[in-house]
């Protein structure tokens, strides 16, 4: 198995085809994980924990803002592996023609969206023509009927 750093020097460009985003996918679960745990445990302190029933806001202050350093951390090394955060825990990979889109805690990447639809418009890959000569060529994937 390739360590972090090889991967993300290999995969610092900004389109993948099909193959390659999954390829991906496990190191970026991983990541996604580790950080979703991290802000949840947080936000879990913000409300039940001492500064949630503290007359003194600097508690929560200071959970907030660590909450919010951990996800400007995850977009940043999910934008370090090539992909596009567009949400909390949301990741897009340029396909070329649009985007994969993933979303934690989804374990493959099954949709895609045009550059000018988001979440809400993506469609599953099995519903859409991907060619298998792209995946085995190693250039990006034309989905076709979809532009």
């Amino acid at each position: 198995m390739e360590s972090l750093s090889e991967v993300v020097g290999i995969n610092r460009r900004s389109v993948f085809n099909l193959e390659e985003a999954r390829a991906l996918l496990p190191i970026v679960f991983k990541l996604t994980k580790s950080y979703s745990e991290r802000v949840q445990s947080l936000i879990h302190k913000l409300d039940h924990g001492p500064a949630a029933s503290s007359a003194s806001g600097q508690d929560a202050e200071a959970l907030e803002a660590e909450a919010g350093r951990l996800i400007q951390e995850w977009q940043s090394k999910i934008q370090k592996l090539g992909g596009v955060p567009k949400g909390l825990w949301l990741a897009d990979f340029d396909s070329g023609d649009g985007y994969y889109c993933w979303k934690y805690p989804e374990r493959n990447i099954e949709y895609w969206h045009a550059y000018r639809d988001g979440f809400s418009k993506r469609v599953r890959l099995s519903s859409i023509e991907v060619r298998d000569h792209d995946l085995e060529s190693g250039s990006h994937s034309q989905l076709d009927g979809r532009l």
